[in-house]
């Protein structure tokens, strides 16, 4: 059985839910392999409207097993209160369907306070964190003073190491940020209280991993290449690596193989959080473009900043990824715009570039356009590529040719059967 990582192209935000809903029969097990509670999948299916943070997209298929690896970090209060959502809304959470890593590396509420307090100190030159401490966990684990999922069920490991990272919190946050010192007491009861709720699920994800892989794995990112830590928009990243080629690392089981990547882009461009993003629309352009996509952060609620497709940005990404195939969606969102602008090449210093520069440099790039004609009309009722305008259809070839990897899926709305599969 092969393996799959659906993994997204651009900026985040581009529907690596929707699309993990729609492939996961075909696979025995999901794993998110990097991120936390930042991350926001919509799904839409029978029983409504989803919007998960944690907890793999293919939660909603019962005979699925869906894992949180080794990659991610985990907000244990966020996690149980996810799951009681969840499970009011009748979806099924138990351990023969959900587990975590016992190598995950825990969120503790100072993580989310370390990172609001350094976002308040960076004033204008804030990164646009989602404030959910997930740099600050990633950062205590690269320091090797994190609680991982493991460490919830050896009582004297949990109360040592979390009384080690207090001190040294206390150390180095309380006088940097002059906060209130932190009391390793009320963390240690916080981690005994959500940690005791979570323990059946935390398990050795390896070996779940080698048992299940004959079923086939399909690995679930959190954002998309250019928020990635090392080829991103560094340092307008998040703290993980959202490549397919981490996948196996993240997942808990290295010595597992991908065989298909499909990279997920929208029809156009969006972004949530702060740094470069040429061709940003501004005024009332870039609002219609927002209001007819619904561009508000899942996980957040933020208004995602928008620009017309930019291929020069989406093709370095297909290149991050190693995509074999693409998922174009959010189609339907261009139905009422009667010219559609494809952003083709940057103007840096004069010149006309195509391969995306260096970050430092995209502040002084300009976008450079070619306009297509839009086609005015409703794709949402069409489920063959010959069903779609004339226009439309010209439209996914042209980004599949400048991409130069095959567009495979084109997603006309937010519900599973609303695809063409080509």
């Amino acid at each position: 059985m092969q393996n799959c990582a659906i993994v997204g192209i651009c900026w985040g935000d581009e529907g690596k839910g929707r699309m993990v809903d729609y492939l996961v029969p075909q696979y025995g097990t999901v794993v998110r392999y990097q991120g936390g509670n930042n991350a926001g999948h919509t799904i839409v299916n029978e029983l409504g409207e989803f919007k998960l943070n944690l907890i793999p997209s293919g939660i909603f298929h019962a005979d699925k097993m869906n894992l949180l690896g080794a990659g991610c970090v985990v907000d244990l209060k966020h996690l149980c209160g996810e799951i009681d959502a969840l499970r009011a809304r009748g979806v099924a959470i138990t351990p023969a369907n959900f587990r975590i890593s016992d190598r995950a590396t825990v969120v503790l509420p100072i993580s989310p306070l370390e990172d609001k307090m350094e976002e308040a100190r960076l004033g204008n030159a804030h990164f646009g964190s989602t404030l959910r401490g997930i740099a600050p966990a990633y950062a205590d684990r690269a320091y090797k003073k994190a609680l991982r999922m493991g460490d919830l069920a050896n009582e004297r490991v949990l109360a040592e190491r979390l009384r080690r990272l207090v001190e040294w919190k206390n150390c180095v946050s309380v006088p940097g940020y002059g906060c209130e010192p932190f009391d390793a007491d009320a963390l240690l009861a916080w981690a005994r209280q959500y940690g005791e709720q979570l323990r059946p699920f935390v398990c050795d994800a390896g070996a779940l991993l080698r048992e299940r892989q004959q079923g086939g794995i399909l690995f679930e990112a959190q954002l998309g290449a250019l928020r990635d830590l090392d080829y991103g928009i560094y340092p307008y990243t998040s703290s993980s690596t959202p490549l397919a080629a981490y996948a196996p690392v993240g997942s808990g089981l290295p010595s597992l193989k991908i065989d298909r990547v499909v990279g997920v882009v929208k029809a156009y461009s969006t972004c949530v959080g702060e740094g470069p993003f040429v061709g940003e629309l501004q005024g009332e352009e870039g609002t219609a473009l927002r209001e007819a996509g619904h561009e508000y952060g899942a996980a957040t609620g933020r208004p995602r900043r928008v620009a017309w497709m930019d291929v020069v940005a989406a093709r370095y990404g297909v290149s991050m990824q190693g995509a074999t195939e693409l998922a174009l969606t959010k189609l339907d969102v261009l139905d009422g715009f009667a010219e559609l602008p494809v952003c083709v090449g940057y103007r840096l210093r004069g010149e006309v570039v195509r391969d995306f520069p260096y970050t430092a440099e995209l502040d002084a790039c300009e976008p450079v356009f070619e306009t297509m004609p839009g086609w005015q009309c409703d794709t949402t009722h069409c489920r063959t590529f010959g069903e779609l305008p004339k226009n439309a259809q010209a439209y996914v070839l042209r980004l599949e040719a400048e991409l130069g990897c095959p567009i495979r899926y084109v997603s006309v709305g937010a519900e599973r059967d609303a695809i063409i599969v080509r």
